[in-house]
């Protein structure tokens, strides 16, 4: 799975924040709701137009960012 194929970034919408497949749920409504202790489950049945692929997709998405800001500061 790639999650460039899922998350999308437009201009206007959220501010700009990454959202989940054109929708206006963000990357960081999903963290929020899985931090907040919400299974995956729980935020389909919330949100049925998510999917189990939505949320690993927000996973990766951050994890690949924190890898290149680890990366961008480790060259510094």
């Amino acid at each position: 799975m790639s999650y460039q194929n899922i998350i999308t970034i437009e201009q206007g919408k959220r501010g700009g924040k990454p959202c989940i497949r054109r929708m206006r749920i963000t990357v960081y409504d999903v963290l929020g709701w899985l931090a907040a202790g919400m299974s995956q489950a729980e935020i389909i049945d919330d949100f049925p137009e998510l999917t189990a692929e939505d949320i690993r997709a927000c996973l990766e998405f951050v994890a690949d960012r924190e890898r290149r800001l680890l990366a961008v500061v480790g060259a510094i």
